[in-house]
């Protein structure tokens, strides 16, 4: 560490660049896994915080736009309520309306339509349960954009009324649009009208169980999927979250380059140095130790003030109108990928010292 320290001081210019092009990075890295995060809960927070272990979709419904496509009757949702390690099985109603409510005001939400009673109604935070044929809870996001408990919201198209009686406590969207939850007759009324249809089949399996989906699809007549699997039924979740994933990986990619290519010239230009310590005694386990420590310190103190950085521009954002949501684990999970890239990039050239031939020492001057 004597030789790693001494050179930070030395050339802490040199080492001072190199550090804030990987602080950039990892304020890039942390922007980039909240809009991640806020793009996935703008999408799917609502199937998210679902009780739900999977859904039976009508036989041979695409994944993509299952929940538009597939309708499912009372006899397939009696069916799953008879597979082995089922606690419950639920109709459940799925559609995207405009509305507006009673000050004009245009609406877009994502109507659940439940069950009043089952494992499917939602406790709300503020007012009262789904209980009346007209009632409607909302996710919180609507409160925040001026909705009010006791409001009236007038379905588009079909002229259905209904009255705002409860709100969740957190965000809940599905496509970007907010959920709003109402009793199933009432979403059948707006979607079909047929008493014995639903978009799926909500299944939540016992605690501990594990549910045989492909046996619940012989007895239902049914496609199903996990809750995780149905995320991709959402519009523009897979295509959104594969673009995003694929701008972090050619960061992540970047970095290890940036970092790989600063210590390989780096490591050129100390190379009499180095020689003239090996001729001394010095090992090449130390030479090693000594690099791959130089570039830990780099990265961490880099790191440290990218993602503080991020973090603070970060809460700036998650303020507005842009879908970002900072999660720990996932800003700790790039900080780590980003400090471990960097330390292979920088291995990759810290490793030319062990082929350093102490008699180049004694003409590296020449």
């Amino acid at each position: 560490m004597f030789l790693a320290v001494r050179e930070l001081r030395f050339a802490r210019s040199r080492f001072a660049l190199m550090g804030a092009v990987v602080a950039l990075i990892a304020v890039l890295m942390v922007l980039l896994s909240g809009l991640s995060s806020g793009l996935v809960n703008d999408g799917v927070s609502g199937l998210r915080r679902m009780p739900v272990t999977a859904f039976g979709f009508a036989e041979g419904t695409r994944v993509d736009g299952a929940f538009s496509r597939s309708v499912v009757d009372a006899q397939q949702v009696q069916a799953w309520r008879g597979q082995p390690g089922v606690e419950a099985a639920e109709p459940f109603g799925n559609v995207l309306v405009n509305a507006h409510s009673g000050a004009g005001t245009p609406i877009d939400l994502a109507l659940f339509g439940v069950r009043p009673g089952s494992f499917l109604d939602p406790a709300p935070a503020d007012g009262s349960r789904l209980g009346s044929a007209d009632g409607l809870v909302v996710s919180r996001t609507l409160l925040d954009a001026g909705l009010r408990l006791g409001d009236t919201v007038t379905v588009d198209r079909t002229g259905v009324r209904l009255t705002v009686v409860g709100a969740t406590a957190d965000q809940r969207t599905f496509g970007h649009v907010d959920v709003a939850y109402l009793p199933l007759d009432t979403w059948r009324r707006i979607h079909t009208g047929a008493d014995a249809e639903a978009t799926a089949v909500a299944i939540r399996a016992r605690e501990g169980a594990t549910l045989d989906l492909a046996a619940g699809d012989a007895a239902a007549g049914t496609t199903s999927m996990t809750l995780a699997d149905a995320f991709a039924t959402s519009p523009g979740y897979t295509a959104e979250t594969s673009t995003l994933t694929l701008i972090q990986v050619f960061l992540y990619a970047i970095s290890a380059l940036v970092v790989g290519a600063f210590f390989t010239v780096w490591t050129i230009n100390r190379r009499h140095e180095l020689a003239v310590l090996r001729a001394i005694g010095a090992s090449r386990a130390y030479l090693l130790r000594d690099g791959l420590a130089q570039a830990l310190l780099i990265l961490l103190a880099a790191c440290a003030v990218g993602v503080l950085a991020g973090v603070g521009v970060g809460a700036l954002i998650a303020g507005g109108d842009v879908p970002f949501a900072l999660e720990t684990p996932a800003v700790l999970t790039a900080a780590g990928l980003l400090i471990t890239l960097g330390l292979l990039g920088a291995a990759t050239a810290v490793v030319r010292i062990a082929t350093v031939n102490p008699l180049a020492a004694l003409g590296a001057q020449r």
